[in-house]
């Protein structure tokens, strides 16, 4: 035993603090966080999500060029944000796990898109200059008009729009976007006055005070 680590184990052992060195290599049990349960969702779908999340299916690269797609399929406007800006990006992720049978048409297209770009600008999507990116995308993006070297990339472009859709309004954003207010309690101001006058109609002046 080194001197340095007999004077450690001498001087636990005077305070009454010798340690088992197998139970001292034992580490700490991780910190769990307890499961949170939104409003509609059962335990198991719960944890179904959670474990889901914690999982990555997308590389840092295809992730940045799902990004990039996504903002070119919805950028922003003076109405709203971007689809990044809208979390689009991270929908995808997720739903590439809660769907796997989607992996690799994303993942293959994306190959796809990248080999194209090589070959038409010397480098990968996400690399292209923006006019690049677009001039690409517009070879794609209208499936009746793609030539037969770019249906592959089409019928993948019109894969990544439909996810970039559905995940842009469904979003907190996207519902906003579409003015959407769903079922909430409003104020009724009685028959508009013009309907009124239609039928030769009016309120006494009881009904107009009531309530107030």
């Amino acid at each position: 035993m080194k001197r340095r680590d007999s004077l450690k184990a001498l001087s636990l052992a005077g305070f009454g603090m010798a340690v088992n060195p197998v139970e001292a290599a034992v580490p700490a049990p991780p910190d769990v966080k307890p499961l949170k349960i939104p409003g509609g969702r059962q335990k198991f779908e719960a944890e179904r999500d959670a474990k889901l999340h914690a999982e990555k299916f997308f590389t840092p690269h295809e992730l940045q060029t799902v990004t990039v797609l996504s903002d070119i399929i919805l950028p922003a406007d003076e109405r709203s944000g971007s689809a990044s800006q809208a979390g689009v990006p991270a929908f995808i992720e997720f739903m590439m796990k809660d769907q796997p049978k989607n992996q690799t048409p994303m993942r293959g297209g994306i190959r796809w898109l990248d080999n194209t770009c090589t070959k038409r600008y010397g480098k990968a999507f996400v690399l292209c200059t923006k006019a690049q990116q677009i001039d690409m995308v517009e070879q794609i993006a209208y499936p009746a008009k793609a030539k037969p070297d770019m249906t592959q990339g089409a019928s993948f472009f019109s894969f990544v729009r439909n996810m970039v859709a559905t995940g842009f309004y469904t979003s907190q954003m996207g519902i906003k976007d579409l003015g959407y207010v769903g079922n909430v309690p409003n104020q009724w101001d009685g028959v508009p006055a013009d309907v009124l006058k239609q039928y030769g109609l009016a309120y006494e002046e009881r009904e107009l005070t009531q309530g107030k």
